[in-house]
């Protein structure tokens, strides 16, 4: 197949559904640290703290971790709104256009460095985008139903075995986290699925229903409004956390090491861990 390769060889041989068991509820006091006022759609926070505010005018204004302005990506004009952004590579942030099916990479300055435009590879509908470990890229191609990894020529390098074929279920991951040698798809009906880096199908995680999830330690994170959560799929258990701020206005949140990202229509706030 060149190199185009099917790597989810093993794939129903390693099938796990994991069901978590609750563990005790815990609640946690957040303290107000800063406050950056400002009507934003969205951010992120890359591994060094800096921050990455998208405005309603599809900017991006990037923020060092001591707030202060460190960059501003505003060429605005040529492909519409900003779906996400991927800044798990701090030196490389990834801006995906699902309008136009198109991945803008910038540096770190948010200068454009390359453009990758998915039709070429004949890549139609997508919603999940993340960098690789390798510094490719991984994304879900819905229309095909398989999650296939990219160079940044845009060609091709694996990609799975459909998951029409795979799964009794409709699987349409919104997420996908590449984190600490594993590979986590996040599909909001049906729950979490894992892999590793070389295509082995590692463990299903059932939990529905959660939003803004991310990946910290091998331990799935999210919320539903009313609570935060952390699960241990190791562990096969749950923590339901109560805390002091109102997630059910929250536009968006993250957490990262000991602080707590929280956006609202006000602006992001950003909470400690007392």
């Amino acid at each position: 197949m060149g190199r185009i390769k099917t790597i989810w060889l093993f794939f129903l041989l390693h099938t796990v559904c994991s069901h978590v068991r609750a563990a005790a509820d815990t609640t946690i006091q957040l303290v107000p640290q800063k406050n950056i006022p400002g009507s934003y759609t969205d951010f992120y926070v890359d591994g060094l703290n800096n921050i990455y505010l998208i405005d309603q005018n599809n900017r991006v204004k990037k923020l060092d971790s001591r707030y202060d302005s460190a960059a501003v990506f505003d060429d605005v004009r040529r492909y519409g709104d900003i779906y996400s952004l991927d800044v798990s590579n701090p030196l490389k942030q990834v801006v995906y256009y699902r309008d136009f099916s198109t991945l803008l990479i910038l540096d770190r300055f948010l200068s454009p460095r390359n453009t990758i435009d998915l039709r070429n590879a004949g890549i139609l509908q997508v919603k999940a985008v993340s960098t690789s470990y390798d510094n490719n890229y991984w994304i879900f191609d819905e229309l095909d139903a398989k999650i296939k990894k990219l160079d940044d020529n845009g060609n091709v390098l694996l990609e799975s075995a459909d998951f029409r074929v795979l799964f009794s279920e409709e699987f349409n991951p919104s997420s996908i986290i590449d984190n600490d040698g594993l590979l986590y798809l996040y599909d909001v009906k049906n729950g979490w699925l894992i892999f590793d880096y070389y295509g082995a199908f590692k463990q299903r995680v059932q939990l529905k229903g959660w939003k803004d999830v991310q990946v910290e330690n091998k331990n799935l994170l999210g919320h539903d409004g009313t609570y935060l959560y952390i699960s241990y799929p190791a562990a096969l258990s749950i923590q339901q956390i109560k805390t002091n701020i109102n997630l059910a206005s929250a536009l968006k949140i993250q957490k990262k090491g000991n602080k707590f990202f929280v956006l609202t229509k006000e602006g992001l706030s950003i909470f400690s861990l007392q």
